[in-house]
């Protein structure tokens, strides 16, 4: 292979539907599978966390429709509704891209849109992306694994399909997981720092907030599982963020000016 022109690509039939990952924001950061996705599709329904920028890379005939759902809000599109819309779309004829933001298959619920619409014999092509919490966290200077620290990284939804603290196993998490990364974890910071100091993690373990990750925007808030509701309280970072606990934050003063 000598050049990326020397890659081939399945065809987007119309009538199909592709879920695909957009990674976490970076456009940099879209797979060249995503990036053909968006020059082939005519339609792109996306959601919230879809940056303008990689939208901006679609066909100029592609028409663009905004469904995203944020935290269980009372405004955001209902599941049933968004995978509805994809079905129609596919019915008419049309070439449908679903844009997802990081991948679709990591607390995307890439699996509840794509089951449906093949069960209304409708094919689906899914494309992966990049997942926030692994890139997020990279940028940020932080690896989520480290030969010296740790052999076992867990990834946790920071609240549930409706928009509660999910119901997980605090104390084997806290336990068998030396790195944890919540996705989504604003909401709830405070019950995830009380569930963990409850499970025995230590209040001065390193935690680091990474805010819009991998974008122009990116914030970050260095502090401790014991500290991090009052010191978040003094910035202004908002979602959608990341929360990474665990030995491998203390890395992040020596590696943040690789990314």
């Amino acid at each position: 292979m000598e050049n990326f022109a020397d890659i081939t690509f399945p065809e987007f039939a119309p009538a199909t539907v592709w879920l695909v990952g957009a990674g976490p924001g970076d456009p940099k950061l879209l797979t060249l599978f995503a990036y053909h996705a968006l020059q082939q599709a005519n339609v792109i329904v996306h959601d919230a966390l879809v940056d303008p920028a990689i939208l901006a890379l679609a066909a100029p005939h592609a028409k663009l429709e905004a469904m995203g759902k944020r935290g269980g809000q009372a405004t955001s599109a209902k599941q049933k509704d968004i995978t509805l819309r994809l079905i129609e779309l596919a019915r008419a004829g049309h070439k449908v891209l679903r844009l997802k933001g990081g991948d679709p298959f990591v607390f995307g619920r890439g699996a509840e849109e794509a089951l449906p619409i093949l069960n209304a014999n409708i094919e689906v092509r899914i494309i992966p992306g990049i997942s926030a919490g692994i890139a997020g966290s990279a940028y940020a200077g932080i690896p989520v694994s480290d030969g010296q620290s740790n052999q076992v990284i867990s990834f946790v939804t920071g609240h549930d399909t409706s928009g509660q603290v999910p119901a997980v196993d605090w104390q084997a998490l806290a336990k068998s997981s030396p790195v944890i990364v919540f996705y989504m974890p604003m909401k709830h910071v405070d019950k995830i720092q009380a569930e963990l100091l409850k499970a025995g993690r230590q209040a001065d373990e390193p935690v680091c907030v990474v805010s819009k990750a991998t974008t122009p925007e990116q914030q970050t808030c260095d502090t401790t599982l014991g500290s991090c509701v009052k010191d978040l309280s003094k910035t202004n970072i908002k979602a959608p963020a990341l929360f990474i606990i665990g030995p491998t934050v203390a890395l992040r003063q020596q590696l943040t000016e690789c990314f």
